[in-house]
C-alpha cells in the first residue's frame, strides 16, 4: 500500500477535514512550515490558503503523487500530537511525546484487532477520520500493511 492509497481511501469529505486541522503553529514547531509550503504551491502556507487548496491537493493524491502524500502526511500528523501520544499509550508502544524508536518491535504491540481498540478508546476524544487515517499511517510505518484498513463504522466527529 502506498500513502496516497491512505487517503484516498478515506475519501475527499475526510481529506478536506484533515487538511483543516493542520496547525500553522505546529507546522513552524516542527520546522515543516516552509518545505510543506513549497510542497502544497502556495504563496502563503495558511488556514485560508489550505481550505481553498484543498481540491487541488486531493488532485494530486489521485494522479499518485506518494512524495506529496508522505510531506502532506507529515503536517497533519504534527498537528496532531495529543492524538498520537494516546493513540500509542493505547496500544502500550513505548514512545516519547509521540515518537518512538526507529527499531521498536511493532508485532509485539500491534496485534490482532489493533486497529479498532484505538479507535474504540479514542473516538469520543478525537475526529474519526483523523483516527482512521493515524492508524492506516502507523500500518504503513510500522507494518507495510498491504491494504487500507476500514473499520465498519467511521467513530463520528469528536463534539
Amino acid at each position: 500500500m502506498q500513502l496516497y492509497e491512505v487517503f484516498l481511501g478515506l475519501g475527499q469529505d475526510s481529506f478536506v477535514q484533515l487538511v483543516r486541522g493542520i496547525s500553522i503553529g505546529r507546522l513552524k514547531t516542527y520546522q515543516l512550515y516552509d518545505r510543506l509550503k513549497t510542497r502544497l504551491h502556495l504563496p502563503k502556507l495558511n488556514a485560508e490558503g489550505l481550505r481553498k487548496g484543498a481540491p487541488r491537493f486531493w488532485e494530486r493524491l489521485v494522479e499518485q503523487d506518494e512524495t506529496f502524500a508522505t510531506e502532506l502526511a507529515q503536517g497533519i500528523l504534527v498537528s496532531h500530537m495529543d492524538m498520537i501520544t494516546a493513540a500509542l499509550d493505547v496500544l502500550g508502544v513505548p514512545n516519547e511525546d509521540g515518537f518512538f524508536a526507529k527499531d521498536l518491535d511493532a508485532p509485539k504491540y500491534l496485534t490482532e484487532g489493533w486497529q479498532q481498540r484505538v479507535l474504540d478508546a479514542l473516538k469520543d476524544r478525537f475526529p474519526g477520520p483523523l483516527l482512521v487515517f493515524y492508524v492506516n499511517h502507523l500500518g504503513w510505518e510500522l507494518l507495510k500493511s498491504a491494504e487500507v484498513f476500514h473499520p465498519a463504522t467511521v467513530p463520528a466527529p469528536a463534539a
